[in-house]
């Protein structure tokens, strides 16, 4: 991330609007953050952090408490941050919580917290992300940039007394940051799946072994050995049944044979009944099918003299066809001769029209040749009203030279009266500075000694919470234990119901494999699923994960606590009598001596300006002179100019008639010329070639009429023709006239449907014959049996053979189920055996990925040890060098006590004493170069990493005061090579040094009416 600009609203001591332009400051500039103490240098981060996360750097005041005291009521504290991810500009404005004067009336309301977050593409467009939640804008920022506010605060932003923090953090801390950073939740993710694996697993193992038991208990029995003993019991008891069975079936067989044959002769008694019915209603049928045959063989004759009346109808048609040409033709021939009449008139006048075309031309000749005067007429003004300008601006110049040129000397005049009264104001300086120096430690030990005291009880109010957050949360935990417990034992006794819930009528049955279920078993509480028990028990695993942290946290809070208690009492000593006084009252002394120090600083700036001011007088003063010469001169040559052009305009003027010396007017009168011989040029073509068109159309139509009545003449003679073929044909053929032969036609359908009605009423007759003689034959000396004798006996033998079916069925449904469930249990035994051996693999791997064997380190926090033994060979580097090749970073590899997550802490190597030890035994002035040169390391590893966030910016925030001379020349060194690899590094420091040796910087000005920004260049 590199910062763009940032805009301060009574944010912090910053009571008006303050724009810091970081983009002024050149590019990846190393630069230093100016003020005095309370002047807000550290606000500066404060409100980034804020912007981008609604938190502060040192996450001490909510972004409500930020709110300038000294800010007008209209004003609304806000904050905009501009900033840029690789090629992509984004720009975020927050405004927090706070009171604001009604839009309406009198009194105050409060003004919600809000956000809007903006992406700028490269052609300046904007497109609003966020409209104005400020958790999404929260959300938005950790996705874009990789990194949520306390990783921010420990990674790109080391605020006061944080640098420890990234050094001392401990397995569980680095790897929540290092895991971000680097992208490795792959790793973790892998971990989950291995354990949800081998959960599952083992879940399994345990329902097949409790399916297993519920598969006995489904068919009443205790162990495999009495299913064994059963099935040898029924064994013979089913032979018996099968002979039975198969003895009733033969005889029913029998008798049903009889009852079919009974059925058939019925059946052909019957028949024989319908023939002789059917044989009437064909005879009565018979006259109406004679009189089709008729008329079918008078449309067959008349079908042969279809074509002759079909010659005449298209005689006739043609024949009215030609007529209705003929009368067409005649109508185009008359309307074609009187449009040769009209276009032979206008032929006759084309001579006038070609006269005044003559004369239009002529009229345009003369106006065209004016154009070339007129543009040499408009050349000689605008250069006339040239140089009169020219000679207007040359006699202005004279005159304002001449005026800055006696304002100058009055200036340097009054200028020099000031400067002895400048000279004794700056010589205060030095002394009110040193005053202001100490009163201003003061006041920044008892805010210390404040704020060290809101922590305290802070802290303490988390404790009282962690403690009631723990009792709720270990009532949880009993609560879920208890609810996992019942959920297993419901699952467990209901293995026989779940299974009869499946059963469906007509399939077998997975136990027993019957097709009948007359009893399935039940349950009277609703049976647990399997993710059901998985949840209940995860739901456990959570809670006492939950309480366990909970505990973890109010340790760390009661330590915490104990530790702030302490610092309370050490700043109270360092204050001794001064924790009496009032901050006012220190506040007040403090901005008198600021009042003086800003007088004595304002007369020597005034000082330094004035002396700059009179030396850039004298050179203006000579730089005057000269202008005013050449401006002299250049006044003269330009009259003389001017009278040359106004006697060469004259003479143009006279060759020219009055209504065109305007090039407008013109070129007008020129546009309409040609108009008109464009309109008379038209007229005289549309005339000739109307002319030839109608003297071609008129002969066209002539011909076409003589075509047309020779074509009617033919016609006529076709159709006369074909009429007396008709008749010829109509005389042999028996049909008294056309009208007969007409009515006689009969279309194809319908001769073929009377010809297949008549040739299936034949059919119909030949097969009724045919089958009748059959049947009496069949039947000559056969009597009709009665059936309901027959019927009878067979129903007796079919309940003998069904009763031996269910006999046989009760024995077979046994044997089937105990067969069938010792096929399921030698199945539910091989697959849990499987189980087993993949709960050997799996398990093993999620033991191993989740750092539940031997060190006790995870897949994720191994992969995150080899990626932080990259940063600390990079961070030793650069901490040798600062610390003179004494120390060095080393990762901790050995186990750590307990529980406690292992394999991410840091020990520092000593070469002088050739030891080991922790970081924590670093000094204040090592622990802040060991913590610059671990954030300068990430910083250089995490960008290495294909796909790893880019950390282009970093701010340090004090810690410099520390460090002797050698060893801030060394890091000084550090940040300015850091910073040529590309790096944009601001740092805030009260050292002289830096501010020597740093020429860019961001002054915070501290005044009575609240703190302002000013951004100096080298």
């Amino acid at each position: 991330m590199r910062p763009l600009k940032l805009i301060m609203s009574a944010f912090g001591p910053f009571a008006s609007t303050q724009e810091t332009d970081f983009a002024a400051l050149g590019t990846n500039p190393l630069f230093l953050i100016n003020g005095p103490t309370g002047a807000g240098k550290t606000t500066l981060l404060d409100a980034i952090c804020f912007a981008l996360y609604g938190k502060t750097t040192g996450d001490e005041r909510e972004g409500s408490q930020m709110r300038c005291d000294l800010a007008l009521d209209s004003l609304l504290t806000e904050v905009t941050f501009s900033f840029a991810l690789g090629e992509i500009q984004y720009r975020i404005r927050r405004v927090p919580e706070q009171p604001r004067i009604k839009k309406s009336g009198d009194g105050y309301t409060v003004q919600k917290p809000e956000a809007q977050l903006y992406r700028i593409d490269s052609d300046g467009s904007e497109h609003l992300l966020v409209a104005s939640k400020v958790s999404e804008a929260t959300a938005e920022i950790e996705q874009l940039t990789g990194l949520d506010a306390d990783q921010f605060r420990q990674v790109m932003v080391l605020p006061q007394g944080k640098f420890r923090e990234l050094l001392m953090a401990d397995s569980k801390d680095r790897e929540k940051i290092f895991s971000q950073l680097f992208q490795t939740q792959i790793y973790r993710k892998i971990e989950d799946k291995l354990k949800f694996q081998a959960s599952a697993i083992k879940a399994e193992v345990r329902d097949h072994r409790n399916r297993r038991d519920g598969i006995l208990h489904n068919i009443q029995l205790e162990s495999d050995e009495a299913l064994n003993a059963e099935l040898a019991e029924f064994s013979p008891k089913l032979t018996q049944a099968v002979e039975s069975k198969e003895k009733a079936s033969l005889v029913f067989i029998d008798a049903n044979k009889q009852f079919e044959s009974a059925k058939l002769l019925t059946n052909d008694f019957d028949a024989l009944d319908k023939l002789k019915l059917a044989g009437a209603l064909l005879d009565e049928q018979k006259q109406a099918f004679e009189q089709s045959q008729f008329r079918l063989e008078s449309a067959q004759k008349a079908q042969q003299l279809k074509p002759v009346v079909d010659v005449l109808v298209a005689r006739e048609s043609e024949l009215s066809q030609a007529q209705d040409v003929v009368t067409q033709a005649k109508s185009a021939k008359h309307q074609s001769e009187l449009a040769l009449t009209i276009c032979k008139t206008q032929f006759d006048g084309l001579s006038e029209l070609e006269q005044k075309l003559q004369h239009v031309q002529n009229d345009e000749l003369q106006l065209t040749s004016l154009a070339p005067q007129l543009q040499g007429l408009e050349s000689l003004q605008q250069a006339l009203s040239t140089a009169r300008l020219e000679l207007n601006q040359a006699k202005d110049k004279g005159t304002k030279a001449k005026s800055a040129l006696d304002g100058l000397t009055l200036d340097k005049q009054a200028a020099e009266q000031q400067v002895p009264q400048l000279e004794a104001l700056a010589a205060e300086q030095v002394n009110a500075q040193q005053a202001l120096t100490a009163q201003g430690d003061l006041i920044e030990r008892y805010q210390q000694w404040q704020q060290a005291s809101a922590e305290a009880g802070k802290t303490e109010q988390s404790l009282i919470q962690a403690q009631e957050k723990g009792q709720r949360l270990r009532l949880s935990f009993s609560q879920t234990q208890t609810e996992n417990r019942q959920c297993q034992l419901v699952w467990h006794r209901g293995q026989a119901a779940s299974l009869a819930q499946q059963l469906k009528t007509g399939e077998p049955c997975s136990v027993c494999g019957s097709e009948q279920h007359p009893n399935p078993a039940t349950s009277e509480q609703v049976l647990p699923t399997e993710d059901e028990l998985q949840q209940a028990q995860r739901n456990e695993e959570l809670a006492n994960e939950a309480l366990n942290q909970a505990r973890a946290e109010y340790s760390g809070l009661k330590t915490k606590h104990q530790e702030q208690l302490r610092q309370v009492s050490d700043y109270q000593h360092k204050l001794g009598d001064w924790s009496s006084q009032s901050l006012e009252s220190l506040q007040s002394h403090n901005q008198q001596l600021q009042q003086q120090v800003n007088q004595a600083n304002a007369a020597a700036q005034q000082l330094i300006q004035l002396r700059q001011q009179v030396q850039t007088w004298q050179v203006k003063e000579q730089d005057l002179r000269a202008v005013l010469e050449t401006e002299r001169e250049r006044y003269q040559g330009v009259q003389t100019r001017v009278a040359s052009f106004q006697g060469k305009l004259e003479q143009a003027l006279a060759a020219i008639p009055d209504e065109y010396r305007s090039l407008d007017t013109l070129n007008a009168a020129i546009n309409r010329a040609q108009s008109k011989v464009r309109v008379f040029k038209k007229q005289i073509q549309d005339i000739r070639q109307s002319h030839t068109q109608a003297v071609e159309q008129d002969a066209a139509h002539g011909a076409a009429l003589i075509a047309v009545e020779s074509s009617l003449v033919q016609a006529r003679d076709h159709s006369d023709k074909a009429n007396v073929e008709l008749d010829a044909q109509l005389v042999t053929s028996g049909f008294s006239d056309k009208q007969a032969l007409v009515q006689a036609l009969l279309s194809s359908d319908e001769s073929q449907k009377i010809a297949d009605d008549i040739t299936q009423y034949q059919q119909d007759c030949v097969a009724n014959q045919t089958r009748l003689a059959q049947l009496r034959e069949k039947l000559a000396e056969q009597v009709k049996p009665d059936l309901t004798d027959i019927e009878a006996d067979l129903s007796t033998k079919q309940t003998e053979q069904q009763q031996a079916e269910h006999s046989w069925q009760l024995i077979q449904s046994r044997v089937t189920q105990l067969t069938q469930t010792q096929k399921q249990l030698k199945d539910a035994d091989s697959q849990a055996k499987k189980l087993e051996d993949e709960y050997a693999i799996i398990g093993t791997l999620s033991e191993v990925a989740n750092g539940q064997t031997g060190n006790k380190i995870s897949l994720q926090r191994f992969v995150l040890s080899v990626l932080l033994d990259d940063v600390l060979l990079e961070a030793s580097h650069r901490l040798q060098t600062m610390s003179k090749g004494r120390y060095r970073l080393i990762r901790k590899e050995e186990r750590a006590k307990g529980n406690k997550a292992s394999g991410l802490e840091l020990e520092v190597e000593d070469a002088y004493t050739s030891k080991v030890r922790p970081v924590a035994t670093l000094s204040g002035g090592e622990s802040f170069m060991a913590a610059l040169s671990m954030a300068l390391g990430l910083s250089e590893v995490v960008q290495a990493y294909a796909g790893g966030i880019k950390l282009d910016t970093l701010f340090i925030d004090e810690g410099f005061g520390s460090l002797d001379q050698d060893s801030l020349d060394l890091a000084i060194r550090t940040l300015m090579d850091l910073q040529s690899s590309g790096r944009m590094i601001g740092v805030i420091s009260h050292v002289s040094e830096m501010k020597e040796q740093i020429g860019t910087r961001i002054d915070i000005i501290k005044t009575a009416l609240g703190s302002e920004t000013v951004i100096v260049l080298p």
